[in-house]
């Protein structure tokens, strides 16, 4: 663990923590991330990763599926993963499984 909070690789396997959870705000007509005593607006793209976190496959299998479900270079799409996914995890909006 880091001063950040744990280290997560693409080899990590990660779900949202227990309470964490995806709902629409209606009134701002924009989806938010709400957990225990906070909140984070996300936009479509971290629904995306966030639907994607199933604590079965690694952030590695999961930015390779995205990169060829949307033809984008996989490098690109694992630094935007890793980087949504610390950003949840200094938030302790996620729990590593693996």
């Amino acid at each position: 663990m880091t001063m950040d909070g744990p280290v997560i690789s693409g080899a990590s396997v990660v779900k949202l923590a227990r309470g964490v959870r995806l709902r629409e705000d209606a009134v701002r007509g924009q989806t938010v991330l709400l957990a225990p005593e906070r909140a984070m607006a996300v936009d479509d793209i971290a629904v995306a990763i966030v639907e994607a976190l199933d604590g079965e496959r690694t952030l590695d299998q999961i930015a390779a599926d995205f990169a060829e479900k949307f033809d984008a270079p996989a490098p690109q799409i694992a630094e935007d993963v890793m980087a949504f996914v610390r950003e949840l995890s200094i938030r302790r909006m996620l729990e590593i499984v693996e």
